[in-house]
């Protein structure tokens, strides 16, 4: 069975992880964040799994319990939230061009094949490569840092720039980089990776503008490998009545490129192996409320689940206050 990690905040703000496999659930002894837990682990030279079973069995938890009582924090953060890069690639799974491509042929009609076909075609031939071998590049795109990383259940919210705010159910990978600059990955999550497609759709060029918006990550870290094939259930609920529902589908037996080619191509570079951060990088999806004619509005709630997680990603939607037609200033020194 697999072991999941959560993170908690009790109302007198102590912080703590709970462990969980199958039905089991307890509180992890002496630690207050995975991170000071993955840490341990490096330290160590053992698996995270070595670390929590040494670190013995505190009190039972209830993590249904506690997630409804919005005692659960995202399961990954930094004291200093500068240390934590969002990241994601896209084109990654099968299927995945079509939404893509719809929103970019009317702007190309005059092409054959837009590049968003082009760049998946490419990936669904050379993503997989075998064993020791680099496969070819995705499409990679930065979110920001981890400011922009919320809480599940807390809502997600457009910047007054925004044309849209949607949803992208899928998951994604957090990482914790060692004092040698190894990338470590702690395990995956559940992921909400909100972006504003009526941006992207006028030019894809702006998809980088698209993509700057806040992510939310499920309460659960699935620690070791996750499954080939995740197939989960993405939904948009309004006023108590749900208005748009699809599966989705995760997992390498869905993807055109391998979990291991998504990574290298992220941590080949330098800059995202710096020790002691934290990474939190969005593999892609191919379902989109947003390729159904949907235009969701504040007050919405995103619902996101998937087996082998336990609990939901549910996030409601807002919009930040403030005028997008004021410019904004920078005073010279």
């Amino acid at each position: 069975m697999s072991l999941r990690l959560l993170q908690h905040r009790a109302e007198s703000g102590q912080r703590s992880v709970i462990a969980a496999r199958g039905d089991r659930a307890w509180f992890v002894p002496g630690v207050e964040s995975v991170r000071e837990l993955a840490l341990r682990a490096i330290a160590q030279g053992i698996s995270l799994t070595d670390a929590i079973a040494a670190a013995g069995e505190g009190d039972a938890a209830d993590p249904a319990a506690e997630y409804a009582a919005g005692r659960l924090i995202a399961p990954i953060d930094h004291a200093d939230a500068a240390h934590v890069i969002m990241t994601g690639t896209g084109l990654t799974h099968l299927g995945s061009a079509e939404g893509r491509d719809k929103m970019h042929k009317a702007a190309a009609a005059a092409e054959t094949q837009t590049d968003s076909m082009r760049m998946f075609l490419e990936g669904l031939e050379g993503g997989k490569p075998g064993a020791g071998a680099i496969g070819q590049q995705p499409e990679w795109f930065y979110k920001g840092d981890g400011s922009q990383l919320v809480d599940p259940a807390a809502p997600l919210t457009m910047p007054p720039c925004a044309k849209d705010g949607g949803e992208e159910p899928e998951l994604a990978g957090v990482y914790l980089i060692g004092d040698d600059g190894t990338p470590y990955r702690i395990g995956f999550a559940l992921a909400n990776e909100f972006s504003d497609h009526v941006t992207e759709r006028h030019n894809y060029l702006w998809l980088a503008h698209s993509k700057l918006r806040q992510a939310s990550i499920g309460p659960e870290l699935l620690v070791g490998e996750t499954p080939a094939d995740v197939r989960g259930t993405s939904r948009i609920v309004r006023d108590g009545a749900v208005i748009w529902e699809k599966p989705f589908l995760s997992g390498e037996d869905n993807m055109s490129h391998s979990i291991a080619n998504l990574e290298h191509h992220h941590f080949k570079y330098d800059l995202f192996r710096k020790a002691g951060d934290v990474h939190v990088h969005f593999f892609g999806t191919a379902t989109l409320s947003f390729s159904d004619g949907i235009r969701t509005e504040p007050g919405d709630v995103f619902e996101i689940e998937a087996a082998p997680f336990t609990l939901p990603l549910r996030n409601p939607l807002a919009r930040a206050a403030g005028d997008a037609s004021v410019p904004a200033t920078v005073k010279p020194l």
